[in-house]
């Protein structure tokens, strides 16, 4: 792509009343655009980064098994008024279209239950797991996280329905086994931590993932031992590690980026919904449900991940993997810079060229630091007449130099070719 041809451009000024680091670095970088408190568009780069998370979402709840569906975002009021939830989802946003009342999905256990409940008759038709990426409305009282708290966002939801609690309970593990798996691919596996939160009023705990992050609302303690994690909300309860037993903790900030919880049978009694087991008995259905925001994730990453000059992406879900910037001033040299880049592309090299003729090379490498592009490559007069480029990793100091006769196999070595 040609940075000359992007829709955007970087910003230096955007909306005073954005305090949050992954708004403004987001709205500078030419990520997302805010709409208003808590709502934004994806801008071209910023859908690009969203998309990879998705599919890295996407893949990973494929191999757990589960089928990707699709729900309606508009939903009515009766299959919520089974859950008694109607009057007590503070942050729903209702809707009055003629006598019915609807509302604007702040989430789909309501709809998954009896949508896969219609094909659950007998115990072999167990266990089934479906999720969704889906759009998700919320009237938050406080929406000043940029992508953290949002009104409108995007969210991976995955439902699963057995005929046992102790096949839920594998099941869970897998979930939690493959939401571990997401976060390292998304460059928090280091900083993020399975933590024991409260449960609310049918179960004793529910599982968050927590990434540590000095902006973060939560405040999460941490084992020194195994890395298990409590919630603040239920550390007076709790004085033991629940994974050791060890009494020696850390006191973090923190950003919640998912949850898995197990509803048991709070939504499947509530739509009667049961199996005829092997002695054609009919047993009620254990449910577990597993959340994980894919904006939110976008909007932690960049909290966790950047410095005093940017946003500084991981490779697997950077927009490009290579910011080749041209200083090149003279025909010939121009020329080079172009014939470098299609070389790159027709490589497999996902590339945002920087063939700007009206910007200087001060305000290309601050644009290059600012949306974050894990390897920059320059190529100049200079450069040009050593057969070489200048190259630099967004997460080191230091520029080296790589002759253009190498450079395709350094990259590839470097692991810039996805």
């Amino acid at each position: 792509m040609k940075q000359s041809l992007l829709v955007t451009k970087t910003r230096k000024v955007i909306d005073a009343q954005e305090v949050s680091i992954n708004a403004q670095l987001l709205e500078r970088a030419g990520y997302i655009s805010k709409l208003m408190a808590g709502v934004y568009s994806y801008l071209p780069l910023g859908l690009k980064v969203l998309t990879r998370i998705e599919t890295i979402i996407r893949d990973t709840m494929n191999q757990l098994g589960a089928q990707e569906v699709l729900m309606p975002a508009l939903q009515p009021r009766d299959p919520w008024n089974k859950t008694e939830r109607w009057e007590h989802f503070d942050v729903m946003y209702k809707i009055k279209v003629g006598d019915r009342d609807l509302c604007l999905g702040p989430t789909h256990e309501e709809i998954v239950t009896p949508l896969v409940g219609a094909y659950i008759h007998s115990y072999k038709d167990l266990p089934k797991a479906v999720y969704q990426i889906q759009t998700k409305f919320r009237n938050e009282a406080r929406p000043k996280s940029g992508l953290l708290r949002g009104r409108e966002f995007r969210m991976k939801d995955l439902y699963s329905f057995h005929a046992t609690e102790d096949d839920l309970d594998t099941y869970f593990e897998k979930v939690r086994e493959a939401y571990t798996t997401i976060f390292r691919r998304c460059g928090l596996g280091d900083v993020t931590y399975y933590t024991y939160a409260s449960g609310g009023a049918f179960t004793k705990y529910s599982y968050e993932f927590q990434a540590a992050a000095a902006s973060g609302e939560d405040t999460i303690f941490v084992c020194n031992t195994c890395s298990t994690a409590i919630n603040q909300e239920i550390r007076a309860d709790v004085l033991l590690c629940p994974g050791c037993e060890s009494d020696v903790f850390t006191e973090q900030k923190a950003i919640e980026v998912g949850n898995i919880f197990k509803l048991m049978y709070r939504f499947t009694e509530a739509f009667e919904l049961k199996y005829s087991d092997p002695q054609n008995m009919q047993q009620p259905v254990p449910m577990g449900c597993y959340g994980m925001g894919s904006s939110r994730l976008m909007g932690a990453i960049v909290e966790v991940l950047h410095d005093d000059k940017g946003i500084v992406w991981p490779v697997e879900i950077a927009p490009f993997t290579v910011h080749l910037i041209s200083l090149a001033r003279k025909p010939e040299t121009v020329a080079r810079a172009n014939e470098l880049y299609e070389q790159l592309m027709r490589e497999g090299f996902e590339v945002l060229f920087d063939d700007r003729d009206d910007c200087t090379a001060g305000t290309k490498f601050a644009d290059a630091d600012l949306i974050g592009i894990p390897a920059r490559l320059v190529f100049s007069e200079k450069t040009s007449e050593l057969d070489s480029v200048e190259y630099k990793r967004r997460t080191q100091s230091e520029a080296s130099i790589v002759t253009t006769t190498t450079l395709l196999d350094f990259l590839k070595d470097q692991g810039f070719q996805r």
